[in-house]
């Protein structure tokens, strides 16, 4: 179910420092989502949590992979950002969208927890999906991991180093280390 090893990005960096950091074609996917249009927000609707459960069906379909299950995503959404946000506590789950023409086509649930950000849940639409919307949204989570007060961001998920080429998460791993986390 989970990748033995993560990348862990250090978030006290300066944004200029951490772009600096990204292998040069990340920086290039950056730019070309930005230059389309795309747009990444912070939407912790109810509309924008449901098209994240259509969006992970859509995805663990696209890409064969295990997820839980729709009612484990929403008990997870209840207690960690709907309960916590009406106890006027700071909710730990949060949600990030990429819109596109007024259409959610990425969304992430991003964990705060102390002074870390986690990211350990994210969808994709296959619309739109040459527009390199989940490279902008990283980058979009990173600098709101540093509005929250995260010094280390975790992005929840790499494959140990002896079975990068041969694994079928080869890809994840590939886009997550553009970003120049440690391994």
């Amino acid at each position: 179910l989970f990748t033995p090893t993560s990348f862990w990005i250090d978030l006290t960096q300066d944004e200029k420092e951490l772009l600096k950091s990204f292998h040069s074609k990340t920086r290039y996917n950056i730019r070309y989502a930005r230059r389309h249009g795309v747009k990444v927000v912070e939407d912790n609707s109810q509309k924008a949590f449901e098209a994240y459960i259509k969006l992970t069906r859509e995805t663990v379909e696209r890409q064969g992979f295990y997820a839980h299950s729709a009612h484990y995503h929403k008990l997870m959404w209840e207690f960690l950002h709907i309960r916590l946000a009406k106890q006027g506590e700071k909710p730990i789950a949060r949600l990030l969208t990429a819109i596109y023409k007024g259409e959610i086509i990425t969304t992430w649930i991003v964990f705060v927890w102390h002074d870390f950000l986690y990211y350990p849940y994210g969808a994709s639409s296959t619309l739109f999906r040459n527009l390199m919307a989940s490279n902008l949204m990283m980058w979009e989570a990173i600098k709101f991991g540093k509005r929250m007060g995260a010094t280390k961001f975790d992005m929840w998920g790499a494959l140990a180093p002896d079975s990068q080429s041969s694994d079928p998460w080869s890809g994840f791993h590939k886009f997550k280390e553009g970003y120049g986390g440690e391994l």
